[in-house]
């Protein structure tokens, strides 16, 4: 059964705990493309910095493409009812979590596929 880790830093070293972290980092380029959002992670990134990166693109789609910022949490299948959960009050903050819950997602895809 796929149990979610609570925070980024614990996610990812799950991920990586299981080998599975250049699986994620594919994972993540290829939804993000479907999305028209380019991003193009090297397979070499380190989990900080991909932590820092994601946040990043994520809290420059809420703060200037809106409507790419929804399209993209569409086609990775984050839960609307956790995003209408977060506390959009401060940016920065709404933009981790967001990371969070796509880093998620993805790792929920990639463990999934890997598993069955």
């Amino acid at each position: 059964m796929f149990i979610a880790p609570k925070n980024t830093d614990l996610l990812l070293i799950e991920v990586e705990g299981e080998n599975l972290y250049l699986k994620l980092i594919e994972q993540i380029n290829k939804d993000f493309n479907l999305a028209n959002e380019g991003i193009d992670f090297p397979l070499s990134i380190t989990p900080n910095e991909l932590k820092l990166q994601l946040h990043e693109k994520i809290y420059r789609l809420i703060q200037y493409k809106f409507a790419e910022y929804l399209n993209l949490l569409y086609i990775i299948d984050v839960s609307e009812e956790q995003i209408k959960k977060l506390d959009g009050s401060d940016l920065v903050i709404l933009a981790e979590e967001v990371a969070f819950l796509i880093l998620k997602r993805e790792w929920q895809k990639v463990w999934f596929r890997n598993k069955y």
